[in-house]
């Protein structure tokens, strides 16, 4: 029956697999190029760029020109006439405006109102409008774009914050799938000499050289290590499922689900950890992290907001100029054909409260940025020394897994030898064969526990960090 379910697993899983995989051994740098080009969470972090993008189109749609027309009548009045404009006003990046435009008068209008008498044809307008002192050099709508330019380079950190949690969610899927798949090996060659040991007993107890219950026995260890077969096997489809969400079809981006197969033949092989590499790698983690060139742009934006804050501390004083041509010849005498006006207007806010409570914030926000970027930065270091210590301490227990399975392995050798020489009982042997197991599956464990330590470790000092996330889009 045992037998029978795991066959049907086993063909299920192959139906059920959407993709032929090759017969050669799946590598780690095969899973992580499909996640940088077809892992969808991934791909959604890219969209952060075009985000900003639009972020940055939309501020700068700020300083697009505009139509401005007016009509202005009197249906009741003295002087009974009408004024119309035409004006397209296009604000400048160095702060103020220019406009230019088209005027007409009709009807009587007052001598005095200047500004709305035209002759019979009109008169073309052109102006500026420059500030003197607020305004100056920046104003809420060029803060506004070099924020949103400020938001577009934080996209970078912020892909990359992604970019690395999941290489590292990837590193673990794979070496917990080729854990997955060991320990499947070993639950099934303990099984397969179980059985072996069966056939032999089967022929003691019909000679009569050993009693029935020794062969019950074994028969219990048999379907004992079925089960064990059939849980392992289990594991082995889930850590397999796990795997095949990162491991995707280039070309349709559909998961691929990793066969036995494709299972290496063992853990690649561990290297003892360098101090050298070490020191080099945290001394570099504080600028290949994110976190600080995060915090780094928004200090950035925190000035821009606090050079604002300090604009608006100051008095308006705005200069314009107006040049006024007339068209036709049928000019009005008090009127000159061509005409330079001139403005200057002054104010300033009494209190300056709202100005003021505002640089407060800001100052304030950036003392802050300034605590959470040096926490930042000893966060790092911390994770650096801290992972790199569990990889060291990995390492040390790998090796004695490795000694505690050689070891194990010559009791159970001569174990078996004194059992096939009837010098010892089943119940040794199989008290030998679990001790075997239990530092095969240690070792299998030991394993796992030092590439799990160093994916943390690559992930803690951002080696898989690339050095433009430009080219690694491409």
């Amino acid at each position: 029956m045992i037998k029978r379910i795991l066959v049907s697993c086993f063909c299920l899983m192959v139906v059920s697999t959407p993709f032929l995989a090759p017969a050669a051994p799946l590598q780690l740098d095969e899973v992580l190029v499909t996640v940088r080009g077809q892992y969808p969470p991934l791909l959604a972090a890219w969209l952060q760029q075009d985000i900003a993008n639009g972020r940055i189109r939309q501020a700068d749609g700020a300083f697009d020109p505009m139509l401005v027309a007016s009509l202005n009548f009197r249906p009741l009045d003295y002087y009974e006439g009408a004024n119309m404009s035409f004006l397209i006003d296009q604000p400048l990046l160095s702060g103020g405006s220019v406009y230019a435009g088209y005027r007409l008068s009709t009807g009587s209008l007052p001598s005095y109102e200047r500004k709305d008498r035209t002759s019979s044809s009109g008169e073309g307008v052109m102006g500026v409008r420059i500030p003197l002192m607020r305004d100056r050099t920046i104003d809420a709508r060029r803060a506004n774009l070099g924020k949103a330019a400020v938001d577009r380079e934080l996209a970078d950190p912020l892909i990359l914050r992604q970019y690395l949690t999941f290489h590292r969610a990837a590193r673990i899927a794979y070496y917990n799938w080729i854990a997955a798949g060991q320990r499947l090996d070993v639950a099934e060659d303990v099984l397969r000499v179980a059985r072996q040991r069966d056939g032999f007993l089967k022929k003691q107890s019909e000679a009569g050289a050993i009693a029935p219950i020794v062969l019950v026995d074994n028969q219990r260890l048999v379907v004992s290590r079925e089960i064990a077969v059939l849980n392992a096997n289990r594991r082995f489809e889930a850590a397999s499922i796990e795997l095949s969400l990162f491991l995707r079809d280039t070309k349709t981006t559909e998961p691929i689900l990793p066969l036995r197969g494709q299972l290496p033949a063992a853990f690649p092989q561990a290297q003892a950890p360098d101090q050298l590499r070490f020191v080099s790698d945290r001394a570099r983690a504080t600028f290949r992290r994110p976190e600080v060139r995060e915090i780094d742009l928004l200090v950035r934006k925190g000035e821009i907001d606090k050079r604002l804050a300090n604009n608006n501390l100051k008095p308006n004083l705005d200069l314009a100029m107006e040049l006024n041509q007339a068209i036709g010849n049928d000019v009005p005498r008090d009127i000159e054909e061509t005409e330079i006006n001139g403005f200057l207007r002054f104010s300033v806010p009494i209190g300056r409260n709202e100005a003021k409570g505002r640089m407060q914030d800001i100052e304030a926000g950036l003392r802050q940025l300034g605590q959470r970027r040096q926490f930042a930065c000893d966060q790092i270091r911390a994770e650096s020394n801290n992972t790199y210590q569990e990889v060291c301490t990995a390492f040390t227990a790998l090796d004695q897994t490795k000694l505690n399975v050689k070891l194990a392995r010559e009791l159970e050798a001569a174990e078996s030898d004194r059992f096939k020489e009837g010098a010892a009982d089943l119940l040794a042997l199989q008290i030998r064969e679990q001790a075997t197991l239990d530092a095969r599956f240690l070792e299998i464990d030991a394993f796992l526990a030092f590439y799990r330590a160093l994916a943390d470790y690559e992930a803690a000092v951002a080696t898989d960090a690339p050095n433009s996330l430009l080219e690694t889009k491409k």
